[in-house]
């Protein structure tokens, strides 16, 4: 078992330990579904007409963007996902933001990039998110809900996906490196 799967596990038992009669918490997030709740289509705009798309667990979290909207991780399925965890305050991620722009605009059409900033204020986070390029989609988690669904503990940290949802890399990645895997996954 990889050691993100290892953490959620955990995360998920300490959580169902710590719950109440009350659905969801401060944060806004879901309780997480059992696996086979965490099967459904993609996308508010899903008609009966498209192939439906199997959602990973690992997809199953909302959260809002930057600018205030709900997001859905569920609409992210069926699609390579980069996940970018960063903090307004971190030099190394503000020294990624043109590079993680790059990606975003080089392979946008066949991968979802995704910035999810935390460990600060929402309003530190959205000056900081104002910098990086509008092909970059960017969730505001001040509470750390997102980061904590995905066992994420420190900034700044890649979380790459392939379209099923299975787990091809975590941790630091220099830009190079980042764009090799991303390469490789959309061949």
């Amino acid at each position: 078992m990889s050691r993100l799967a290892t953490l959620a596990c955990a995360g998920v038992l300490l959580l169902t330990g710590c719950a109440s009669d009350v659905e969801g918490d401060a944060t806004g997030t879901e309780p997480a579904a059992s696996a086979a709740e965490s099967t459904s289509t993609a996308g508010a705009d899903s008609t009966a007409s498209e192939a439906s798309v199997d959602v990973p667990e690992v997809l199953d979290f909302t959260t809002e963007t930057v600018a205030g909207e709900p997001f859905d991780g569920a609409d992210l399925a069926g699609r390579p996902t980069v996940f970018w965890f960063w903090a307004p305050w971190c030099p190394t991620c503000r020294a990624q933001i043109s590079g993680v722009g790059e990606l975003a605009a080089t392979y946008g059409s066949e991968v979802n990039v995704v910035g999810i900033g935390a460990l600060d204020e929402r309003e530190a986070i959205e000056e900081f998110a104002a910098e990086v390029s509008p092909d970059v989609t960017l969730l505001a988690d001040p509470e750390g809900a997102a980061w904590r669904h995905f066992g994420v503990t420190a900034q700044s940290t890649y979380l790459v996906l392939d379209e099923s949802g299975t787990e091809l890399e975590s941790g630091y990645l220099d830009d190079a490196e980042l764009v090799a895997l991303v390469d490789d996954l959309v061949g």
